[in-house]
């Protein structure tokens, strides 16, 4: 990808419709899973109806740029709590390296573990890039039904911007 793909409910007018191949669409559901915290917890999606949920794919643990976007959401945790939302942080590092990771950082929500089968998360989503073994930066808003309501997709390289977070979440409301 080249540019960033993005599309909400109401979204900018300029914005990109996702590509072909996988990334559900605004109204689709959310496809469930069920994937290892740091702790070896597990943590499936559909254990959230009730609230809003930021899945939030990254490339990898301990890397710049997703370190950037995640203690920017760790900074700011008490705007998604106040939006009634759950961030789920996704990679396809090991449980142990998630953890590590959290502990290092201090980040005060889940990071998944999408280790094993390599990327099948990322996969249903549209956002594994299988020539790298990566997720690529995709989020996912998703209501307190299931429903997808944002979705962007940056190309490698290029870090989310927080800003489109709180406008996607404000037009959801809180619970």
């Amino acid at each position: 990808m080249t540019q960033a793909v993005q599309r909400a409910a109401g979204g900018p007018s300029g914005a990109v419709s996702p590509a072909p191949g996988g990334v559900p669409a605004v109204g689709d559901s959310a496809p469930d899973f069920e994937l290892a915290n740091q702790f070896g917890e597990p943590v499936r999606l559909s254990d959230f109806r009730g609230r809003n949920v930021v899945v939030v794919f990254y490339p990898f643990a301990f890397s710049g740029i997703c370190t950037g976007e995640l203690c920017e959401i760790r900074d700011n945790l008490a705007f998604f709590e106040a939006a009634g939302a759950t961030v789920l942080a996704i990679s396809v590092d090991s449980k142990f390296a998630q953890r590590a990771y959290a502990e290092k950082e201090g980040y005060g929500f889940d990071l998944l573990a999408d280790f094993w089968p390599h990327g099948a998360v990322a996969s249903a989503y549209g956002v594994f890039d299988a020539d790298s073994g990566m997720a690529l930066r995709g989020t996912f808003i998703i209501d307190a039904a299931g429903i997808v309501r944002y979705v962007v997709v940056n190309p490698r390289g290029q870090a989310r911007d927080l800003a489109e977070y709180r406008t996607a979440l404000a037009g959801l409301g809180g619970n």
